[in-house]
């Protein structure tokens, strides 16, 4: 005889797959809600649990890598997800690579065979009804959350909480940045030296403009067509307007001479602290459809860029996510109702194993809650609870989704070399671990 399900989850994708498994493997019932097949996304193919819709890369093995770190963590949790990766894993070198379509249906056998997981192939379109039926929730509808729940969500939450576009510029690290080229200072000397500036010539503007617009672009998906607002406009885009447009946008140069030499320059891209200690910084207003690989060829050959260590690329794209930082508590449990939880990709994290993980992370949340257990949140040391740092303590102002990378974390405080420092990051986040895992 079923037992009745006491916690709902929407979306079964791997953060939903995986929170569902976890609850139910701790002995808690849970019904998974899924609306493929019978309402499909855009970007999807089958009704299949944890479908791979983009690359079927699980990215980096190495623990001295951010992604293989995320990895080992993972592993320490029982991540089913990561077990049935590993099974249908195909030759890749050093990634962790999957035979999508195999993966796919063995997670849906596993998590509709589970005596305690209840699958329902439903839309779901309302969050207060969800909230009202059950004892708790887990909200991981993904980036491409469906219309009508979307709407729900915007009710419920409020609108300038959510977001449905996704407009993401480059980010690299501090130590990086050639600073014998770029200099700190902030427009009109308001607000200190909070900016650093990487100044360009007439010459060197020109040379990049050209190779933005010869630069070979991602291809846009049907269902992206559209652009969200112009503030959001792709570089390449606002090139096309007139080769001066970026020098009068993100690229404007007034107001921004040489704190000690006084120079004035033709053009000047600007870059912003992205995270509390300072060792990550964005490039504001880049947001672009080049290819990755263009954009890491390109933008150094932006003066003090050169050598620069990209964490994240641009990119603008659909993409339903929360505002966490507002909304969220270190838990992934929204504040303004302690029954409703957030995971998955929708919470600020890019990426498989990120997405992932924050499943984990909010069913045992839960667990702990419904087994009368002290509920504990994984360290900033280790890569899922700088992750969930991150979506949850980032400025609100300025939150952008982000992937796993060590630049999330508190830095060693006696120099390292980076190999020193990504063996010792890993080390200290495997003993830190032991504490929440």
């Amino acid at each position: 005889m079923k037992v009745e399900p006491i916690v709902a989850i929407v979306g079964a994708g791997l953060a939903g797959s995986e929170a569902a498994w976890q609850l139910a493997e701790r002995g808690h019932s849970v019904i998974l809600f899924e609306m493929r097949p019978t309402l499909m996304t855009p970007a999807h193919k089958t009704g299949m649990c944890a479908e791979l819709v983009c690359s079927n890369s699980f990215k980096s093995r190495s623990i001295e890598n951010a992604h293989g770190l995320l990895k080992s963590e993972m592993v320490l949790l029982k991540s089913m997800i990561l077990q049935t990766g590993e099974k249908f894993s195909v030759p890749a070198g050093q990634a962790m690579a999957i035979d999508r379509e195999l993966f796919a249906k063995s997670v849906s056998e596993k998590v509709k065979n589970h005596p305690l997981i209840t699958f329902c192939n439903k839309e779901v379109t309302s969050v207060e009804e969800i909230i009202n039926s059950y004892s708790y929730l887990i909200i991981a509808t993904g980036p491409l959350t469906s219309d009508a729940f979307y709407l729900s969500l915007q009710d419920f939450l409020g609108e300038k909480y959510l977001s449905f576009y996704d407009a993401i510029s480059p980010v690299v690290t501090e130590e990086s940045i050639n600073m014998n080229i770029a200099f700190r200072a902030s427009r009109y000397g308001k607000g200190g030296d909070d900016y650093i500036n990487c100044p360009m010539d007439s010459e060197q503007y020109h040379n990049f403009i050209e190779a933005v617009k010869d630069a070979e672009k991602a291809d846009l998906h049907h269902f992206e067509d559209l652009r969200p607002f112009e503030g959001c406009l792709p570089i390449e885009t606002l090139i096309q307007r007139g080769p001066d447009t970026l020098r009068f946008g993100p690229m404007k140069p007034v107001g921004l001479e040489h704190p000690k030499t006084g120079d004035h320059f033709h053009a000047v891209v600007q870059l912003r602290q992205e995270n509390i200690v300072g060792s990550l910084y964005n490039m504001v207003g880049f947001q672009t459809k080049m290819t990755w690989g263009a954009q890491k060829n390109i933008f150094k050959m932006i003066p003090g860029l050169e050598n620069a260590e990209f964490v994240r690329l641009g990119s603008v794209h659909r993409n339903t996510f929360l505002n966490s930082p507002v909304l969220l508590n270190s838990q992934l449990r929204l504040k303004s109702n302690s029954k409703v939880f957030f995971a998955g990709q929708i919470t600020g994290v890019e990426g498989y194993m990120e997405s992932t993980a924050m499943g984990i992370i909010a069913a045992r949340q839960i667990s702990a809650i419904l087994e009368k257990r002290k509920v504990s949140t994984p360290s900033p040391d280790t890569m899922m609870g700088a992750l969930l740092k991150y979506i949850t303590k980032s400025d609100s102002n300025t939150f952008q989704p982000m992937n796993a990378n060590f630049g999330l974390f508190v830095p060693p405080e006696k120099n390292m070399s980076k190999t020193e420092r990504k063996s010792w990051y890993a080390e200290r986040a495997l003993k830190k671990a032991a504490d929440f895992f």
